[in-house]
């Protein structure tokens, strides 16, 4: 066996490593959309809005050399999209999920036809901490290579976590996501707090797309993100709307994404692509899981549109 053979136990080395690879653009967009369900509104739109965070972090990366000047302009770009969908949702008789469905394809087709000069071109990558670097093999050395977003993922749930249960602006956050009526009968603006959450929702998915060009895989393509924005939306609802919880489900979400290609590394090729559908097949079974009448809504905002 080669020194650096560590046979099976790659498997589970893989997975780890995956798992936090692939979780980051989900723990970012999740969180953001949790901000965004709890205060009564529902984004179907992270999936434009990742996608163009990813063509505009790529582009401003390459065109400083700084790959957080990117990570900041992504932002910037999520932030404006989550604004755009927070004012048109404040409007009268405004749909908030076709707006949102409007909006995925509007950022798309902006990313795709701005995105093309940058197909080729090379960008800096974000930086990684090297948690890996006391073992002599590869295999661990690429598996405890943790990127910094993922860091500062882990540690924004639990202050949104914290947010949400002990301070100010969280009641008046929850308190919007659960009745209008109770937020305006206590002073408070409703719509101004949906359409700055929103904003705030947005600026966490634009984040997540400047992860998947600037690091993993870490190009910018107009297939980049494989549908992650909408499966976000599914895992906040599986995550029953916890931050803590978002953070447990989009790991779980990264292991199921690394199976297919930690079977491979091992020389597992059988139903190759099969694996590859693992994150949708557990989509599936999380929705159907929680469809039943009694829990579905468990712990929902009073004023999401899919609670009506």
């Amino acid at each position: 066996m080669n020194e650096t053979d560590i046979g099976y136990w790659g498997v589970p080395l893989a997975i780890l490593g995956g798992a936090i690879r692939v979780s980051t653009p989900f723990l970012f967009v999740s969180l953001g959309e949790c901000l965004t369900e709890r205060s009564g509104r529902i984004n179907l739109g992270l999936e434009g809005t990742l996608v163009f965070g990813a063509m505009a972090g790529y582009a401003i990366a390459y065109e400083t050399g700084n790959p957080w000047a990117g990570v900041l302009a992504a932002a910037l770009a999520g932030a404006l999209f989550g604004l755009v969908h927070g004012l048109m949702c404040s409007l009268p008789r405004v749909n908030d999920i076709a707006i949102g469905i409007a909006l995925m394809l509007l950022g798309m087709g902006l990313a795709f036809f701005f995105g093309k000069p940058y197909i080729q071109p090379v960008a800096p990558d974000l930086p990684a901490i090297e948690l890996g670097s006391w073992s002599s093999y590869p295999q661990v050395q690429a598996a405890l290579r943790v990127n910094v977003l993922f860091v500062i993922g882990a540690a924004l749930a639990v202050v949104l976590w914290w947010v949400f249960r002990a301070t100010k602006v969280g009641l008046i956050v929850r308190v919007v996501g659960d009745s209008t009526d109770a937020a305006r009968a206590m002073g408070l603006r409703p719509n101004r707090i949906r359409i700055a959450s929103t904003a705030v929702g947005g600026a966490s998915a634009g984040v997540a797309g400047a992860y998947l060009s600037l690091y993993y895989p870490g190009s910018w393509n107009e297939g980049i993100s494989s549908g992650q924005g909408l499966m976000a939306v599914a895992l906040v609802i599986f995550a029953r709307w916890n931050p803590i919880q978002c953070f447990g489900a989009a790991l779980l979400f990264g292991g199921a994404g690394a199976l297919g290609p930690a079977l491979q590394s091992v020389g597992i090729t059988s139903g190759y692509y099969l694996f590859y559908a693992a994150p949708y097949v557990l989509t599936l079974g999380m929705l159907i899981a929680t469809s039943s009448t009694a829990r579905a809504m468990t712990g929902a905002p009073g004023e999401l549109s899919i609670t009506k």
